[in-house]
């Protein structure tokens, strides 16, 4: 296999800038080991490299002149890419379950479209009985039908309790009648639902006999596959053009009086019998199960891969951009040795190692969980949902600010589409209101911490996630020297401190103002501030403990573990610098300590230093994957701007404005020149 950097140069377009080849002359570590490490294994770097050359070497995937496509013609690139996709992936070997779908993802940058009918695929997978999968999976399988799953609604997004669309079902027809009793109740924002699908998993109101029995799933057919028009009683279409995902066709649909066979009713965990009987089997969350699964299937591919290429675009461009004097009379200098340049970049660097661990640890248990469920063991999936809950929430917000520090550390040229940057920013910003918004989920997550606190109160066993409430807490930080603070062991008892600390002060209110006479709902609106912090503290905990866990597992690498170990130390540290009156509200740290924690913070910041750009290397993304003319391997961003420029189709036109508008002002101004 090829190292890393003769990967990269196999893949660049010109001779590398000095400026960049300098900063990887005298590496502290092997960036190909590091790479494998953040891959799982040598052999998965293989498959992974294997995948990705295969797909930016085929012309019919090319994303050349991307920026200067319509929307029409980027969702009309994505579908063919798709169609692509699959003759390829037979003729590869790859299976739509194995890593290789994440890989072309990761290379084509979600340039495909059909990412829904992924969902549908999955919901029916997840929540359909044996003989609806042999029915609905073969047909989507083979595209032979286009599915979406349309969950939220014009008027209602995370609260699924809240949907107004209804499926009342019919005893004498054996049909459940889909409806959407108002404008709110329209369904909206579901993708390859505005030009694509022609079937929709249906997230309605269960009603039988004028009971409701909440959310169900419901298989409903939407367009005609004859001529791909609209149904009678659907109207659907596209709700038109957005922030960012371009490609993809997000829509929305209306339908009175749909009936379909009961059949049509997911019905792995719940049924209704031909006399109108309600049977549940399992857990009522069953039916969020598919949007868990989303949750975590976008951490890795979208939320924290946004991340790690706008570090990779700013931490390159930085080590070639020169301004301004450093030393008085000496050339100008890099803007990465700029003690403010590094404050902005190198913690979120590190970022994106910690939640790649913390991304490793969630599909896991994600894993793990759904082997349980298929055994109908349904005990684990309160702590899956609030992992991955709370991990979407604290990972979008993050990554989503991050992206835009990125490109605003980039200066005027991180404004320009060619950076890639603002192209990141849109597209991971959206992620942190679908598939839940992360207040809401952060309150979700809170819910089940104020029920574990209780729990460890009583002496019950908690689960893995929050056993460190069972534990009473120390009262000072132990810290006498900076030095100290560079010990994991100090560093993750403070983030414990602080997440228990956060999560008993809400518990502790939220009981108050319920003994005060307060009823529930009102006391927990009114705690409500205390316990999106709670939930934040949590996660930030256990992503700083998963941390430190993973410097374990690479100790037969010491060079790596030493590069891990500083990455993990800055991270670390620097949220404590950021979130100081949480660690000092209760004395656990003092002013002093602050101090120390701030210097041993900065004094970390030239230790990156040395290898950020092998740092950003590691993530081992080629310039078609980043599809930056400021962040490319080579480092030669000026010519590289300049031949985005040449390439605009503009450029080559005859202004029309001219003609019609300015020609005539012009004239006045040549007969007096």
């Amino acid at each position: 296999m090829k190292s890393t950097m003769a990967w990269f140069k196999a893949n660049a377009g010109r001779d590398v800038n000095p400026e960049l080849a300098s900063e990887r002359e005298s590496p502290s570590f092997n960036v190909e080991t590091l790479t494998n490490v953040l891959d799982g294994s040598a052999d998965e770097t293989r498959l992974r490299r294997s995948v990705v050359l295969a797909v930016i070497t085929d012309p019919a995937f090319s994303r050349e002149n991307l920026y200067f496509k319509t929307r029409q013609e980027r969702y009309e690139g994505a579908i063919r890419n798709s169609f692509h996709l699959r003759k390829k992936m037979t003729e590869y070997g790859w299976t739509t379950d194995g890593p290789e779908i994440s890989y072309v993802y990761r290379s084509l940058s979600g340039e495909l479209a059909l990412n829904v009918h992924g969902v549908f695929l999955k919901s029916v997978m997840a929540l359909g009985t044996d003989e609806q999968i042999a029915k609905w999976a073969v047909l989507a399988n083979n595209y032979n039908i286009i599915g979406t799953y349309a969950q939220t609604e014009l008027g209602h997004g995370t609260y699924l309790r809240g949907l107004e669309t209804t499926a009342t079902f019919d005893n004498k027809t054996q049909e459940f009648i889909i409806n959407t009793p108002q404008i709110t109740a329209t369904k909206w924002w579901p993708g390859d639902m505005g030009k694509s699908c022609t079937h929709a998993v249906v997230l309605a109101q269960l009603i039988i006999k004028d009971k409701n029995y909440g959310m169900h799933p419901f298989i409903v057919q939407v367009r005609s596959l004859k001529d791909h028009s609209a149904l009678p009683g659907i109207t659907v279409g596209d709700i038109g053009p957005k922030m960012s995902f371009e490609n993809v066709d997000n829509g929305f649909l209306m339908m009175r009086n749909i009936r379909i066979p009961k059949e049509n009713m997911l019905s792995r965990y719940s049924e209704v019998l031909s006399d109108g009987t309600y049977v549940k089997r399992g857990s009522d969350k069953i039916n969020y199960f598919t949007m868990i699964a989303v949750r975590v299937s976008i951490l890795g591919n979208e939320v924290l891969a946004s991340l790690m290429k706008a570090c990779v675009i700013a931490v390159r461009y930085s080590a070639v951009r020169r301004q301004s004097e450093l030393k008085p009379g000496d050339k100008e200098s890099k803007i990465i040795d700029y003690q403010t340049q590094q404050q902005k970049l190198f913690p979120l660097l590190a970022t994106c190692y910690a939640i790649h661990f913390m991304v490793k640890y969630v599909n896991k248990v994600y894993n793990d969980v759904s082997k349980m469920i298929k055994a109908e063991n349904f005990d684990s999936l309160p702590e899956l949902h609030a992992l991955a809950s709370s991990v979407k929430a604290y990972a979008t917000e993050i990554c989503a600010n991050g992206v835009e520090v990125c490109r605003k550390a980039c200066g005027g040229h991180g404004y320009s589409l060619f950076s890639g940057l603002p192209t990141l920013y849109t597209k991971v910003v959206a992620a942190c209101t679908y598939e839940g918004e992360n207040t809401v989920l952060h309150l979700q997550t809170a819910r089940f911490l104020i029920k574990c606190f209780a729990g460890a109160q009583s002496g019950l066993q908690l689960p893995p996630i929050t056993m460190y409430l069972s534990l009473p807490p120390t009262g000072h930080c132990p810290a006498s020297n900076h030095l100290d603070f560079v010990n994991p062991d100090v560093y993750v008892e403070a983030y414990q401190h602080r997440a228990f600390r956060l999560i008993a002060a809400a518990a502790h209110k939220l009981q108050s103002l319920v003994q005060s006479g307060s009823e529930q709902y009102l006391a927990w609106n009114n705690t409500s501030v205390e316990l999106v912090t709670a939930s934040i503290a949590h996660t930030h905990y256990m992503t700083v403990k998963i941390f430190v866990d993973a410097l374990n597992s690479v100790s037969t690498e010491p060079e790596i573990q030493k590069a891990l170990k500083s990455l993990c130390d800055l991270y670390a540290l620097h949220g404590i610098f950021t979130n100081a009156g949480d660690f000092l509200q209760d004395g656990y740290l003092s002013g002093k300590q602050l101090d120390m924690v701030t210097t041993a913070y900065l004094n970390l910041l030239p230790v990156i230093r040395k290898d950020a750009v092998l740092l950003v290397d590691a993530f081992d993304y080629t310039d078609a994957e980043l599809l930056s003319a400021i962040g490319s391997y080579d480092g030669n961003v000026y010519h590289n701007l300049l031949e985005c420029v040449q390439k605009n189709p503009d450029n080559k036109k005859v202004n029309p404005m001219f003609e019609s508008h300015l020609k005539p002002y012009f004239q006045i101004a040549e007969a007096k020149l």
